[in-house]
C-alpha cells in the first residue's frame, strides 16, 4: 500500500505540476497587473470593513476562518520539512509561492463570491459551486466535492494532529493517544455548532496565536541581527544552486519549497474560497483581495519567522541527494517536524522552546483542522442541494474526527504521505477550473478599480458586466448595510 502511495504521490507532485504552479501564479499576476502589490492598502483594509449577517460572516471572520486553515502544521513542521529537504533555499520558492499564489488566492475568492449560493439561510460556495455555474460542467464540480471531501475528513486531518501529538508528547511526555482524545472531544464540541461557532472561535484564536508566535520570532531575530544578512545571502545562493554546502539541492529546494508553500498557504488549493464564499460584501473582490491577504501573513509573515529562527539558530538538518546522507546536520537523528524549531527557541530562551512550540502548535494545527471540517461540509451541502444532508453531516463530521485521532498515533512519515495527496488532488482540480475562469474574475477586478476611481464604494451587478449565472448577484440588495448587520 505504502508503494502505491507513493507513486500517487510522485505523480501529483511530479516537477511539471510544481512549475504549473509557479506559471499558474505567475500568470494571474501579469495578468491582474500585480495586484498584490497594487492594491496592498486594501487587501488590509477591507479586512476589518465588512459586517456580518443572518447568512453570513465578517470579512474578517471569513479571514480568520482562511487563516486557521491556512495557518498550520506547514507553519512550523512544513517548514522544517522543506529546509530538510530542500535546505535554507526551499524558503525563497516558499515565498517566490507565496507571492505569485496570492493572485491565485484573489482570482479563486472572487469567483466563490461571484457563484455562491444561499442555502438554508448561509452562504455556500467555492470551487464546486463556481465550477458548476462558471463553467457549466457538473461533472468535474461533482470530482471536485468528492476529491475535497476525502481530503479534508479522511486524508489532511492527520497531519495536523500527529503533528500536534509529537510536540506534546516531546514537551510534555503526554502519550499521543492522549492527546488525540483530546482533540477529539474539544473539536467535537466546536463542529456540531456550525459555521459561527467555527468563525467565532477562529476570530478569537487566530489573531491570538499568531501574534504571539510572531513575537517570540521577532525577539529571536532581534537577538540575531547580525545573522539577518547572512542568513538571506544564504537563502538567496541555496535557492539558485550557487552555495558551495547546498547547491546540489536546486531540484529539490524549488520542489519542496512549492509543495510545502502551497500546503502552507493554500493558493490555488480552493480551501480558501470556501470561507471567501461566506463572507457578507458588496463586492466579491473585496473579499478576493482579503484572501490574498492571507497568502501573506501566512507565508511571507508566519512561515518567515519560523525559518528565520530555524536558521539563525542553525538547529536543522538537511537530507543530501542520496537518502540516509546529510549535507548539513546540527541535530542528529532528528528528521523533519517541530522539533526543528523547539530546539531553536531552546538556544535562546533554554529548555522554553520545546512547550511553546507544542502550545502554539496546538492552536495552529486544532484550528486548521476546524477549517477542514467547515469546508467538508460545504462540499456535503453542494452534493446534497435539495435532500436531506443531515446524517451525512454527522458521517462526514465521525470521519474527520476519526482521521484526527488515527492521524495522531501513526507515524509523521505516513501522514504527511496522505495530506500531500490530499493537498495534490485539490489543487490539480482546482488549478484547471481557475485557468478556465479567470475572466469573470477580471471583469470583478476591473469594475471593482473602476468603481474605486470614481469615489465609489463598489457595489457588484453581474447581469450589466454580462457575468451569467451568479444568481445571488441578481437579486442582492444593492446598498450600505442593506444585507449586513
Amino acid at each position: 500500500m505504502d508503494v502505491v502511495l507513493e507513486f500517487i504521490n510522485n505523480v501529483l507532485w511530479s516537477s511539471p505540476v510544481v512549475y504549473t504552479l509557479l506559471g499558474v501564479g505567475l500568470i494571474f499576476s501579469l495578468l491582474t497587473r500585480f495586484l498584490q502589490v497594487r492594491h496592498l492598502k486594501d487587501m488590509f483594509t477591507l479586512m476589518f470593513s465588512g459586517k456580518k449577517s443572518d447568512a453570513g460572516v465578517s470579512s474578517f471572520q471569513a479571514l480568520s476562518v482562511a487563516l486557521a486553515g491556512r495557518v498550520g502544521t506547514g507553519n512550523i513542521a512544513g517548514v522544517a520539512s522543506a529546509i530538510y529537504f530542500g535546505g535554507p533555499g526551499a524558503v525563497f520558492w516558499m515565498w517566490a509561492i507565496a507571492f505569485l499564489g496570492a493572485s491565485s488566492a484573489f482570482i479563486e475568492s472572487t469567483l466563490a463570491q461571484i457563484y455562491k449560493d444561499k442555502q438554508n439561510g448561509q452562504y455556500r460556495g467555492g470551487p464546486a459551486y463556481y465550477i458548476e455555474k462558471g463553467l457549466g460542467v457538473k461533472w468535474f464540480a461533482i470530482l471536485f466535492a468528492v476529491a475535497a471531501l476525502v481530503a479534508m475528513s479522511v486524508l489532511m486531518p492527520g497531519v495536523q494532529s500527529n503533528s500536534i501529538a509529537a510536540a506534546v508528547n516531546n514537551a510534555f511526555s503526554i502519550p499521543t493517544w492522549a492527546t488525540g482524545l483530546f482533540l477529539v472531544l474539544v473539536l467535537g464540541l466546536i463542529i456540531f455548532g456550525g459555521i459561527k461557532w467555527i468563525a467565532n472561535t477562529a476570530a478569537f484564536i487566530v489573531p491570538f496565536m499568531a501574534i504571539g508566535y510572531m513575537l517570540m520570532a521577532a525577539i529571536i531575530i532581534f537577538m540575531n541581527l547580525s545573522a539577518v544578512p547572512e542568513t538571506i545571502a544564504l537563502i538567496f545562493r541555496s535557492a539558485f544552486g550557487m552555495d558551495s554546502l547546498f547547491g546540489g539541492l536546486l531540484g529539490s529546494a524549488i520542489s519542496w519549497g512549492v509543495m510545502r508553500g502551497v500546503y502552507s498557504n493554500e493558493a490555488g488549493q480552493g480551501t480558501g474560497a470556501h470561507p471567501a464564499a461566506a463572507a457578507e460584501v458588496s463586492h466579491p473582490a473585496k473579499q478576493g483581495l482579503v484572501q490574498a491577504a492571507s497568502v501573506y501573513i501566512d507565508t511571507l509573515l508566519v512561515c518567515s519567522a519560523t525559518a528565520f529562527m530555524i536558521l539563525f539558530t542553525g538547529m536543522y538538518n538537511t537530507q543530501g541527494p542520496e537518502e540516509g546522507t546529510h549535507v548539513f546536520e546540527a541535530i542528529p537523528g532528528v528528521e523533519a517536524g517541530p522539533q526543528f524549531t523547539q530546539e531553536a527557541i531552546n538556544q535562546v530562551f533554554p529548555a522554553f522552546g520545546t512547550g511553546f512550540v507544542a502550545i502554539a502548535l496546538l492552536f495552529f494545527a486544532f484550528t486548521t483542522i476546524m477549517a477542514y471540517y467547515y469546508i467538508a461540509e460545504t462540499n456535503i451541502a453542494y452534493l446534497m442541494r435539495g435532500r436531506n444532508a443531515a446524517w451525512p453531516m454527522v458521517v462526514i463530521k465521525l470521519l474527520l474526527l476519526g482521521a484526527t485521532y488515527y492521524g495522531a498515533n501513526r507515524t509523521a512519515a505516513n501522514a504527511w504521505l496522505l495530506g500531500d495527496i490530499g493537498l495534490g488532488l485539490m489543487v490539480w482540480i482546482n488549478i484547471i477550473a481557475i485557468v478556465l475562469l479567470a475572466k469573470p474574475a477580471m471583469i470583478a477586478l476591473k469594475d471593482y478599480e473602476a468603481q474605486k476611481q470614481q469615489g465609489l464604494d463598489p457595489v457588484f451587478d453581474p447581469k450589466k458586466l454580462g457575468i451569467q449565472h451568479a444568481t445571488f448577484w441578481e437579486t442582492y440588495e444593492k446598498g450600505p448595510d442593506k444585507n449586513a448587520s
